[in-house]
């Protein structure tokens, strides 16, 4: 069940009913999202990405769970940034690893290698019927009215990691990224957000935008990792002072 929810003269707001939090167990949310049936323009993407909003295919949704603000939507302002000791030691192992933006279009390599990333971190026998080039077209290649870009990692040709995100006005948002599961030893997850930080800075943008940092969540914990970071409150963006959880 949804129920319309007013915010922008232009664009209708949902919101949906309890459903289970895919993020912290027991734990019951509900989802804020735009009106499908509208094409969301850059302009729109922007000011969505500014409250909180990210986007998933040709979605764009924001957690807007009772008595909850665990999912804190998180953004590094990159002219501030400065790599600690374990990042630098990440760019020096990865410094043979060759950058190429891409345009999304379905590549079979890509493609490949996305499934052989969620088989190995998320395959429990019914994930490999859930994993088709409809659903990563879907996921990740979904037509908008902004600009995506794919940012492939390679090492003497060979593919190690896709990076996935939106060129907004700004900064650039980090939608996804996959990579090859032998190579974690490099800590691609790691590097593919210090490339996006050094590639948001070279095109005189303000900000990476990570998406949501949750605190108890493991997987979600390295976000923190890159400071100085800036926290949407619900009202304004601040910056996140270290060991501080919102919500």
């Amino acid at each position: 069940m949804t129920s319309q929810v007013p915010v922008h003269p232009n664009l209708r707001l949902y919101l949906t009913g309890d459903h289970a939090c895919s993020y912290l167990p027991a734990r019951t949310a509900r989802t804020l999202f735009v009106d499908p049936n509208v094409r969301v323009d850059r302009h729109h993407a922007n000011w969505l990405q500014q409250i909180g909003f990210r986007r998933s295919g040709d979605h764009f949704y924001r957690p807007a769970c009772r008595n909850c603000g665990r999912c804190v939507p998180v953004r590094v302002p990159v002219a501030d940034f400065q790599p600690n000791r374990s990042q630098r030691r990440n760019l020096a192992r990865n410094q043979d690893i060759e950058l190429r933006a891409q345009t999304p279009a379905f590549d079979q390599e890509h493609y490949e290698l996305y499934r052989q990333y969620l088989l190995a971190r998320h395959g429990d026998g019914d994930m490999a019927e859930e994993i088709t080039p409809q659903s990563y077209r879907q996921f990740l290649l979904a037509p908008w009215a902004g600009q995506s870009r794919l940012l492939e990692m390679r090492h003497r040709g060979n593919l190690l990691g896709v990076a996935v995100s939106d060129l907004l006005s700004s900064g650039l948002s980090a939608v996804y990224t996959f990579f090859d599961p032998e190579q974690a030893a490099r800590a691609p997850g790691t590097f593919a957000v210090l490339s996006q930080i050094l590639e948001a800075r070279a095109l005189g943008l303000d900000y990476l935008y990570l998406g949501y940092w949750i605190a108890e969540s493991r997987k979600m914990a390295y976000k923190a990792n890159f400071r100085p970071m800036e926290a949407w409150t619900g009202k304004e963006w601040r910056y996140l002072r270290a060991g501080e959880a919102l919500g």
